[in-house]
């Protein structure tokens, strides 16, 4: 069996098909996904899709590309987190790439994360881009390896998979596996261990080939797996198992 570590199901290109997609993911073994939290005006809306359904968990926080928007506290992250249902504070994190300095404000929200991991004990959900160095430095500073968590979607080379996973974080890797000019991405598939490994759609994004470019949901990270899989020239169950021990390893909350 499978599952999808990092999923948008209440972004309005999915939420309005849920049906058909956890058909879709039943069908093609992918038994839970992780509905993953960008903002807090949409928290209430992601909740009472979540809520409904056995397979489906979700996150609290805000996306660091989400200037203008509320920021939550530690306190309400963490009072928030007492859902049964919230499995994982993010996601969060630094994103150089669409922004520009001043970013202090971006850099004051991960820290507000990253010390909420640590007081509720719950696994962090990291967002990266164009900020690998700044992202690492302040995982040390706030002692983030004490809560662990997962660097989602990776796209850093080697050696910053190294000094993640230094810090108790797991690997994730999304559909950007399967793209042919993802040279990064095939060296790290290729040597991170087995069991800190994750796979993910981070759909509605990212479609993995052979549907790169469509619409993407959760019933699509088997080719995630697929793709990891020839990369190490191990069969796919082996990728199956041990992502799927993972993700119930790392976000403890749910029961397998």
């Amino acid at each position: 069996m499978y599952v999808d570590s990092h999923c948008h199901l209440n972004f309005p290109e999915l939420a309005a098909d849920l049906p058909a997609i956890l058909e879709r993911m039943a069908a093609n073994q992918v038994t839970h996904a992780l509905v993953v939290s960008v903002n807090m005006p949409e928290w209430p809306s992601l909740m009472s899709l979540v809520e409904p359904q056995a397979n489906l968990w979700a996150s609290v926080g805000v996306h660091p590309d989400y200037e203008d928007t509320p920021d939550p506290s530690e306190q309400e992250l963490a009072r928030l987190s007492e859902h049964p249902k919230v499995v994982a504070i993010g996601e969060t994190g630094l994103d150089y790439y669409r922004l520009s300095e001043p970013l202090d404000w971006q850099r004051e929200r991960f820290r507000r994360h990253i010390r909420a991991a640590r007081d509720t004990g719950l696994p962090l959900i990291v967002h990266t881009r164009a900020s690998a160095e700044d992202t690492v430095r302040m995982l040390r500073e706030e002692k983030a390896a004490e809560a662990g968590g997962v660097m989602h979607c990776f796209t850093e080379s080697w050696e910053v998979a190294q000094a993640a996973l230094d810090q108790n974080f797991y690997i994730s890797l999304s559909g950007i596996v399967t793209f042919k000019n993802a040279q990064l991405v095939h060296e790290v598939a290729a040597k991170v261990p087995l069991d800190r490994l994750l796979i993910e759609t981070d759909s509605p994004y990212l479609a993995p080939v052979p549907y790169r470019g469509k619409l993407n949901d959760p019933s699509k990270v088997i080719h995630v797996a697929e793709k990891i899989a020839d990369l190490r020239g191990i069969p796919v169950a082996d990728v199956a198992r041990a992502s799927t021990d993972n993700f119930f390893r790392l976000f403890n909350k749910i029961k397998k």
